[in-house]
């Protein structure tokens, strides 16, 4: 722990700062502020308290460690995502509707902070499932729920769920890979850096990287889903496919 003083140390430090006394809800908004403004190699305890006005051993009554605080931004991302979901106010009556609701509002979110986004992958492989955050949990336990009422068997709920989230995190995570080379270039060609790629090697490459620097949008989201959703659908003998 920072400067070698434990917990005990931890608890003796004034969580007052300027936004008064704090709690974990506020710590994670202002971690997450920060990693939206500069990035996650901006954010340590240190900086945290600087930007709360506390000692940075104030928040380890919210956060026990850096992984604690990682944790905590993922958390707070899913936590976006209910507030999302809430206001949608729409009943999932169906479950497609119910699946592309739920994308929806989780591209929505990721774009919202996407350079908090790739914590959701690299934390989710980092936790446990029983360990993962509440939110995470019920996010899960949304998705298997209708799942389950589409009518599915066990086994296709299971490979349902993994295909979505695999689809769902995989196109969100193309939607936001820089593309951009050289931001204030007019020319398409110089912006996209298109002379740093070889036209022996990666002839394909080079004609198609216009094209992949667009975004697919909601639509891309949706039509990829539409997709993925037929081929367990397609021919089954399940509710599903009614």
């Amino acid at each position: 722990m920072a400067n070698g003083r434990g917990p005990r140390e931890a608890r003796r430090a004034s969580d007052r700062g300027r936004y008064g006394r704090l709690n974990r809800e506020r710590v994670l908004a202002s971690a997450l502020e920060l990693v939206d403004r500069e990035g996650l190699s901006a954010l340590s305890m240190r900086r945290l308290g600087t930007e709360l006005g506390v000692e940075a051993m104030a928040l380890y009554r919210y956060a026990a460690s850096k992984d604690s605080l990682l944790d905590g931004l993922v958390e707070a991302l899913y936590l976006e995502l209910e507030e999302r979901l809430a206001a949608d106010g729409d009943e999932d009556c169906d479950w497609r509707a119910g699946l592309h609701r739920i994308a929806r509002a989780t591209y929505a979110v990721c774009l919202t902070h996407p350079q908090a986004v790739p914590l959701i992958a690299t934390r989710l492989l980092a936790v446990p499932l029983a360990r993962r955050p509440a939110a995470v949990l019920r996010d899960h336990e949304r998705v298997l729920t209708l799942l389950r009422s589409a009518g599915f068997d066990e086994p296709t709920v299971a490979d349902v769920f993994r295909a979505f989230t695999a689809w769902l995190l995989g196109y969100v995570s193309v939607e936001l890979r820089p593309t951009v080379d050289n931001p204030d270039e007019t020319d398409p060609a110089f912006r996209l850096g298109l002379h740093r790629l070889s036209a022996k090697e990666l002839p394909t490459l080079r004609e198609t990287a216009a094209a992949l620097a667009e975004q697919g949008g909601p639509e891309g989201l949706a039509a990829g889903l539409d997709a993925l959703l037929d081929s367990f659908t397609r021919g089954s003998g399940s509710a599903a496919s009614d």
